[in-house]
């Protein structure tokens, strides 16, 4: 299955932002193996290069482990995950309110329809 992707943004990125999001949905588990390198580039439809730098990034971030002669296997450190799953919370919220300032929605209103939104489901 090839991913469509935005140009606004690098790719590995777009590919470490929905890795993150499938941990933290709980596709992906503490401990889970990731796909190799080049299953996950033929999933992806991209080069292994970016699927690899994808990896170092995640890496780098603590979100997965590289054991040698392994694989790359999801952190078991579950307070790091609450943590990014806390950030990501709120750089949605605060790209929301942003915008919604944006068009000139008052705070007070933003509440109002959010709650709406969530009762209504709409």
């Amino acid at each position: 299955m090839v991913e469509d992707f935005q140009s606004s943004k690098p790719i590995y990125m777009q590919i470490v932002e929905r890795i993150i999001v499938d941990i933290i949905r709980g596709n992906r588990k503490p401990g889970d193996k990731m796909p190799s390198v080049r299953e996950m580039a033929l999933q992806m439809g991209v080069n292994p290069n970016t699927i690899q730098r994808t990896y170092s990034e995640l890496e780098r971030m603590g979100i997965v482990e590289t054991r040698r002669g392994q694989g790359t296997f999801v952190s078991e450190n579950e307070e790091l995950m609450d943590d990014i799953k806390h950030s990501l919370q709120s750089e949605i919220i605060s790209t929301f309110v942003q915008k919604m300032e944006e068009i000139g929605i008052p705070r007070q209103q933003m509440i109002q329809q959010l709650q709406r939104f969530l009762e209504e489901g709409q």
